[in-house]
């Protein structure tokens, strides 16, 4: 396996373990993101620490769980871009236009957090309930 998962109650962290996200570890990295989101997963945070180099096939596995989390609600955030080409791939894509992009899983962890706080405080109040004037 070239990622390793840690899930969580709020989140799963998934960790690309190779430095290369290309055509070969991106499929199987689609199906991971397909498995967690069956699974009901809410909130996804994807760790690229380790990855030197990103092709198209890697750029749309990235795309592709954005898709996913944002069609569920949840959040998905891309951590861990250390690699100058990885950086510049990022930026003549314009992929931080469309996907969270943080420094570090622990603003990620944060970012997710805010992020359900603020989808609890602006939820409707429980059907049927009603308040007293």
């Amino acid at each position: 396996m070239k990622f390793s998962i840690n899930k969580q109650d709020r989140y799963s962290i998934i960790r690309l373990e190779d430095e290369n996200l290309n055509t070969v570890v991106a499929p199987d990295l689609k199906s991971e993101f397909f498995l967690l989101s069956s699974r009901e997963t809410e909130n996804l945070i994807v760790d690229l620490s380790l990855v030197k180099y990103i092709d198209s096939s890697g750029l749309s596995a990235i795309l592709t769980a954005h898709r996913i989390w944002k069609e569920m609600g949840g959040n998905f955030v891309v951590t861990g871009v250390k690699s100058p080409v990885v950086e510049k791939l990022f930026e003549i894509s314009r992929i931080g236009q469309v996907v969270t992009i943080l420094p570090t899983v622990q603003n990620s962890i944060e970012f997710i957090f805010l992020g359900e706080l603020e989808r609890e405080l602006n939820a409707d109040p429980a059907e049927g309930t009603e308040l007293e004037e």
